[in-house]
């Protein structure tokens, strides 16, 4: 790079094309007029280590190295201007040493090749990375080497990494023989294994009351056409008088992958937004509404609006200019987005009728929008196409720092308030905590009124060392790529998705997903089982799972934000802070930085954007550690940080915490009031009370005090 600096115009503008065409979608030859010019104009820098690339035809492209990055915008400035770039260069190179050397976001130390015919293996990342967050691999335009290479890697790929899931479907359906024999012996003795459940009872009534409710369908049609002349059901406050929604849905359940059909049956609906992100992929955004109380958007307004986000200022009245129009009603409704977990869409939330979180919290009196992570059911982008390996190029920072930004934006942009409630689970939470850190996005907390965190995974749970899981992490990066590829990850699981029945589906995914995470189906409704498997798994990129569980990152450190030497350390101090409180308690510093000699949050992962935090943890969680999560606060390591809600729920595991049988009562309502006491006050003074708000605590933060 340095050597650019002393190079005349005519030979930075050669340099400047050669470095665009390195990034752009296509080279000049291979453009037409159906792609227009796709050349790399600049590099939009979203935060210091995130650049995106803005094409000449008006296209995003997803992130590249910064140094590439920064190296385009310095030959276009010096195209541009007489400005000697030398102090610029060496004021960059600074801070990238700086960032390898103690950042969480550094650079790899060795930048990738800026040949665009070089094989693929040179166009690889260093494995000389972060042990956090690694640098992603460049791809440039395609040639007709990086075609054959990325074809052999689909072919290596499809049979090692189905070879790799017939293992686990063996395994699983092995581990299940002991659980099959058990059953069979207490038929033969004439017992009802089933009776053992904890909600047993509970579960036959509900079946008896679904198998009624199918019955009588017809007839429920025929009263609804009736009802419907009755007149209006609405006080003069919105709130409604009638409690029972009424289903446009129901008979026997089909078993489908259809959000908009399970909200159906419990008198609510859904519309689908398409939003784009800053790097030009197209997510989905599902929006749950009371039909009685909400007119759908257009099909036009539920289109992307382009790749900017927070366009408007902060908005001092809540719901003005904004998609609330179509509310039929007094007041405004709260909004509140929903993030789903690993391998999952946001579907996971709507799969239990009304006890159905997202479904709760609608019929509570919340603005419910369910957020949907990219590729998902559908890889969908603005440039590029499945095939493309840069459509693959991701991990979880880019699902946190970009995805969880655009769908906040459109949220809010759609019900004009400034903030909105937060409600994550497991990977939901791990891109929000990422995020959210003060070296990523931490403005992105200004947006955010409460930020509820469902089995947060931050740190690894003793799963983590499972055979299956320390093989992968085991392997080098690039043996990785050879098995798992540089596309989708085992993309035939969304084949069978496809083509295999709801119930044979459900049964499969159920058995290989608890042989894997070690959960059971003991506090689900069983009879709904096969309805949370529908909305997963989902398209997610072999990049973003060799960050959980490759070499280098989650599964090695342990933590997302901290790297394992960090951990010992703090362990250690925790030690001694606890030997040395007896005497001390009343001196001792709140702030565990300052405790130690340090600066007030000197090793915090948060500043002062952060907002409040709330934490529900399954105490029998084997896949994430959330009381080490809770003691990290409890510490005072995040002085910034308010926790205004913490709970550990001792018999839950991973995924109780959004389908156990009485979640809504020890999870639900929980949020429900939560996200209440903590909403601003301007949104407060034009918003419906949510049910049971009336007697809610109004919350005031002390971070400031």
């Amino acid at each position: 790079m340095t050597a650019v600096v002393h190079q005349d115009k005519s030979t930075s503008a050669l340099e400047y094309a050669r470095q665009a065409e390195l990034l752009s979608q296509f080279t000049h030859e291979q453009e037409n007029e159906e792609t227009g010019n796709t050349a790399a104009v600049e590099a939009k820098f979203l935060t210091p280590q995130d650049p995106v690339i803005a094409t000449a035809n008006g296209g995003r492209l997803p992130a590249v190295p910064p140094i590439e990055a920064h190296k385009l915008n310095l030959l276009k400035h010096e195209i541009d201007s007489n400005e000697d770039l030398e102090s610029q260069l060496e004021k960059f190179n600074a801070k990238v040493a700086a960032d390898q050397n103690g950042d969480i976001n550094g650079a790899s130390r060795r930048s990738s090749s800026s040949n665009i015919s070089a094989p693929l293996r040179y166009s690889m990342s260093s494995t000389r990375t972060h042990p956090l967050f690694p640098p992603l691999p460049l791809y440039g335009p395609p040639t007709l080497l990086r075609d054959i290479q990325c074809i052999g890697f689909r072919i290596s790929s499809f049979f090692l990494s189905l070879a790799f899931l017939g293992i686990i479907v063996l395994g699983s359906l092995f581990t299940s023989i002991p659980l099959m024999l058990r059953h069979i012996g207490l038929r033969l003795t004439f017992q009802n294994p089933d009776a053992r459940r904890p909600f047993y009872e509970e579960e036959v009534r509900r079946r008896e009351a679904r198998r009624e409710a199918a019955k009588n369908w017809k007839k429920q049609q025929r009263r609804r056409r009736s009802l419907d002349k009755m007149g209006n059901n609405e006080n003069e406050d919105g709130t409604r008088q009638n409690e029972d929604y009424k289903p446009t849905e129901g008979g026997q359940d089909p078993i489908v992958c259809d959000v908009g059909y399970y909200a159906r049956r419990v008198g609510l609906d859904v519309e689908e937004f398409k939003v784009q992100t800053e790097d030009g992929f197209i997510i989905n955004l599902w929006h749950v509404y009371d039909p009685h109380e909400y007119t759908p958007a257009s099909p036009e307004a539920r289109e992307q609006k382009g790749p900017d986000i927070f366009q408007k200022e902060l908005s001092t009245t809540p719901g003005a200019e904004s998609g609330d129009k179509n509310y039929n009603q007094k007041k405004f409704k709260y909004p509140v987005l929903m993030m789903h977990g690993l391998l999952q869409s946001a579907g996971a939330y709507c799969t239990n009728d009304d006890d159905s979180l997202a479904f709760f919290l609608c019929k509570s009196g919340y603005d419910v929008w369910l957020g949907n992570n990219r590729c998902g059911f559908k890889p969908e982008h603005t440039m590029l196409n499945y095939g493309d390996p840069r459509m693959w190029a991701w991990n979880i920072r880019q699902m946190g720092i970009i995805d969880l930004s655009a769908l906040i934006s459109r949220v809010l942009t759609e019900t004009g308030f400034a903030k909105l409630g937060l409600v994550c689970h497991s990977q939901g939470t791990t891109e929000t905590f990422v995020a959210l850190a003060k070296e990523q996005r931490p403005e992105l907390g200004d947006r955010i009124s409460v930020f509820c965190a469902l089995a947060p995974a931050v740190y690894a749970g003793p799963l983590i060392g499972k055979a299956y899981f320390k093989f992968m992490r085991v392997i080098s990066p690039g043996f990785f790529r050879v098995i798992f590829g540089i596309h989708a990850f085992i993309p035939f699981m969304m084949t069978c998705h496809r083509i295999l029945p709801g119930g044979l589906y459900g049964a499969m995914g159920y058995r290989v997903f608890s042989f894997l995470f070690n959960w059971t189906d003991d506090r689900w409704e069983r009879d709904l089982r096969d309805r949370m498997f529908q909305f997963a798994p989902v398209y997610v990129s072999a990049e973003s799972m060799r960050w959980w569980l490759g070499r280098e990152c989650f599964a090695k450190q342990k933590c997302i934000l901290s790297t394992r030497e960090e951990n010992k350390q703090e362990e250690q101090e925790d030690q001694e802070d606890e030997e040395d409180s007896e005497e001390n308690s009343p001196a001792r510093p709140v702030d565990a930085d300052t405790r130690h000699g340090r600066p007030k949050g000197a090793r915090a992962w948060y500043n002062e954007h952060a907002p409040p935090f709330a934490m529900w943890v399954a105490g029998s969680d084997d896949l994430v550690d959330g009381r080490r999560l809770l003691r990290r606060f409890e510490k005072g390591r995040e002085p910034f940080v308010d926790v205004v809600h913490a709970k550990v729920i001792e018999e839950y595991e991973h995924l109780d915490v959004i389908w156990a049988m009485d979640m809504i009562e020890k999870v639900g309502k929980e949020i429900r009031d939560v996200i209440w006491k903590t909403c601003p006050e301007e949104a407060r003074a034009v918003c419906r009370v949510p049910n049971g708000g009336e007697e809610v605590e109004i919350w005031k933060s002390k971070k400031h005090e």
